[in-house]
């Protein structure tokens, strides 16, 4: 794909979710492909590696949870990957600030590339797990939203994410459209983990079939310090 049919195909597709892309963003969205799929050679980053899929299935996917994100508000994106929502919602939204966290140090040194190359600012990448950054006080229910696409049942990831989460804040969950048996499950951790349902969505990428459930989560009150648990063992005992 070249340059500017990318641009004009991203600027396009980016309006089904109120964002206006500028020149500037626009570009910065092409050199992150570009340097996403250079990178991807070297190891092992994304299965997506065509263009029109990586503008697809990372960067507008990304953008579509901004209708659930207000401006000036502090994000966490919790095992981000090679950087998604986090990077595209960045560029979207250079006025707010984002932690980025994973727990593949290779990951984490490809997203300061990006952060580096893109001259982002207001914006760190972190080596670490969930669990134990969770530990950090001044971490600890300090951010308006984390939010994640991560593969976990939302029972698991709702102990990584709420413990995170402000009171008044939210955690933004993007799911794969089959999301009823994950919400029955996860109804106990949501009310122990202090938070509540604040509504599902369902979102349809234009010209695609790509259905998303997107689940906010509004934190309601304080996490009990037990949560998150040890590494593992949320994956092993999810509260049910």
């Amino acid at each position: 794909m070249q340059e500017e049919d990318f641009k004009k195909e991203i600027k396009e597709r980016a309006v089904q979710f109120g964002v206006d892309l500028s020149e500037r963003q626009q570009e910065a969205f092409y050199q992150y492909m570009q340097l996403l799929i250079e990178w991807n050679q070297k190891m092992n980053l994304t299965a997506i590696t065509e263009p029109e899929e990586i503008l697809t299935k990372h960067f507008i996917d990304s953008i579509s949870i901004m209708p659930y994100i207000q401006e000036e508000k502090s994000v966490l994106d919790i095992g981000t990957g090679a950087g998604f929502p986090g990077i595209p919602l960045k560029i979207v939204l250079p006025q707010n600030s984002f932690i980025l966290l994973d727990s593949l140090n290779k990951r984490i040194n490809f997203l300061k590339e990006v952060i580096r190359s893109l001259q982002l600012e207001n914006i760190e990448a972190i080596h670490g797990r969930a669990e134990e950054f969770c530990k950090l006080k001044q971490k600890r229910e300090n951010y308006d939203i984390v939010s994640s696409r991560a593969v976990a049942k939302l029972n698991v990831l709702l102990e990584y994410m709420l413990p995170f989460v402000k009171i008044g804040g939210k955690c933004i969950c993007m799911k794969s459209s089959a999301i009823d048996e994950e919400l029955n499950e996860a109804q106990k951790a949501i009310e122990i983990l202090g938070g509540r349902i604040e509504k599902v969505d369902t979102i349809l990428l234009e010209n695609t079939n790509i259905e998303r459930k997107i689940v906010i989560i509004e934190k309601i009150k304080s996490t009990p310090e037990k949560y998150p648990r040890k590494a593992g063992t949320p994956v092993k005992e999810p509260i049910c």
